[in-house]
């Protein structure tokens, strides 16, 4: 017996669009030494944090990655 097909509805959340940090503060070079700044953009695990979640705008978000990668690479952030 099939169960008959019962129409959900979806609520939408509605959010506030994030603005970019970085654009607000005017900052044009993200330093990977900066490890305090980096962690706030990484999960516990040290994964970085995607768009949608922090906010950031595309040209900040690959500056971050390049950043973080970096800082794995002479372990400045763990």
């Amino acid at each position: 017996m099939a169960m008959p097909n019962k129409k959900r509805r979806m609520k939408r959340r509605i959010s506030k669009p994030k603005s970019c940090r970085m654009c607000e503060n005017k900052i044009n070079y993200i330093d990977f030494k900066d490890a305090d700044f980096l962690k706030k953009f990484q999960t516990e695990k040290g994964r970085i944090l995607p768009r949608r979640i922090t906010g950031t705008c595309l040209k900040h978000q690959k500056m971050l990655s390049i950043a973080v990668k970096r800082a794995r690479i002479i372990s400045v952030v763990l």
